[in-house]
This record gives structure tokens, C-alpha cells and sequence, in this order.
């Protein structure tokens, strides 16, 4: 592991949270959030906003049968 390789945090249209290496093309469905840093700053980045690790589909569909 290079301790030196920048990060970045991207986010796919479910909310799933991945991180990417900075200077890596983004793969097509994900988006960059705006996050970059080392692996660990990037992580706990991560740990903090992703907080309900159901895709968003499923959370609607939960919250639509709940109503």
C-alpha cells in the first residue's frame, strides 16, 4: 500500500460510498463527492456520511410500505 496515493470519495446513485484513487479515471454510475485525501482521511470521511448502508432503492421501498 502506498501511503502517499491520493484518494478520492465517489458515490453511486444507490448513496453506496467507494473510494477511488485520485488520479484514476471515475468509473461510469459514480460520482466524485467532493472527498479527497489519504486512504484514512478518506475512510473516515466515509464513516461519518454513510450511515444507513441500505442503497437507496431499498430505503424507499421501505419507507413507501411503512407509510
Amino acid at each position: 500500500m502506498d501511503e502517499n496515493a491520493r484518494y478520492q470519495v465517489l458515490r453511486n446513485d444507490e448513496d453506496q460510498y467507494s473510494l477511488w484513487l485520485a488520479d484514476l479515471e471515475v468509473p461510469d454510475g459514480w460520482q466524485p463527492v467532493g472527498k479527497e485525501g489519504t486512504q484514512d482521511e478518506c475512510s473516515a470521511y466515509v464513516d461519518e456520511v454513510w450511515t444507513d448502508m441500505r442503497p437507496r432503492s431499498l430505503r424507499e421501498r421501505m419507507d413507501h410500505a411503512a407509510s
